[in-house]
């Protein structure tokens, strides 16, 4: 009996961190998720990069839509310093199907993707990394075979005029360890539209 509740009591404790997801300092999980090409992409694809920037985003928010552009930009600035781009759809096509496959496929190739774009259809990875907006990014750095979290937040602090942006966040934080310094800050509040998933 003391056994059985050990293991309830586990188990809803890892639910429990999952469903927090991550921080930043924390070891990130691997992934291998379908892009809109077709074909599996997996965090380990990028075998010569120092890291990841990880972008949970979507088709449709205007949010996302605002910043697709500036993702674009940033994986042609950094993929060959060492830090690609990957984005990954966290929402749900059962409750907003503006975000199926099919749709991602036609997105990707109407604004010119030049990086992965990665349907998650359990909502595992979203979940895991504790996405809750669109966009919401989690940039990683490569430390041993491991990929660290140092930045978690948004890409900039103005999602509705790229020229007016004062306080680049992303941006800074590529260029802090690409100096083998850590982010300042390592953490800002993601602003976008909600996730969209199953109650």
């Amino acid at each position: 009996m003391k056994r059985t509740i050990l293991l309830i009591n586990l188990f809803l404790i890892g639910h429990l961190l999952i469903a927090q997801g991550y921080k930043v300092g924390d070891e990130a999980i691997s992934f291998n998720l379908k892009n809109v090409d077709g074909k599996m992409v997996s965090s380990d694809s990028f075998k010569n990069a120092k890291g990841l920037i990880v972008v949970f985003t979507c088709n449709e928010c205007p949010f996302a839509v605002a910043y697709m552009d500036r993702v674009n930009e940033l994986n042609q600035k950094y993929k060959d310093k060492g830090y690609p781009v990957i984005a990954i759809n966290p929402n749900d096509p059962a409750v907003q199907p503006a975000d199926s496959y099919d749709k991602m496929v036609k997105k990707a190739k109407e604004k010119n993707f030049s990086f992965p774009y990665l349907f998650d259809p359990g909502r595992t990875i979203s979940a895991t990394y504790g996405a809750t907006n669109t966009p919401h990014v989690y940039l990683l750095s490569k430390q041993n075979d491991k990929l660290i979290v140092e930045y978690i937040g948004a890409i900039d602090d103005n999602s509705g005029d790229a020229s007016k942006v004062t306080k680049p966040y992303l941006s800074n934080a590529i260029n802090a360890l690409l100096d083998g310094k850590k982010p300042d800050p390592s953490f800002t509040k993601a602003i976008g539209c909600g996730v969209k998933k199953k109650a």
